[in-house]
């Protein structure tokens, strides 16, 4: 799985996009809204971990999750 930040701009937010192997779009949600997003994919489980790797992770990289 991927994970990818995009910065938002003027009243547009930041939202983040999580990509299967194949790079399909799984998820597509903002970076202070993820919960309903991550329980309507199935991983609410890992919600902590994927919001630590969304808060170091810069704008407009590309990073490799191993779930």
């Amino acid at each position: 799985m991927y994970i990818i930040k995009v910065k938002g701009v003027a009243k547009i937010p930041d939202y983040v996009q999580l990509r299967d192997d194949k790079f399909t779009l799984l998820a597509y949600f903002r970076v202070d809204r993820p919960e309903k997003s991550l329980d309507k994919i199935g991983l609410t489980d890992k919600y902590e971990y994927i919001m630590g790797v969304i808060k170091d992770l810069p704008f407009g990289k590309i990073l490799k999750l191993e779930l």
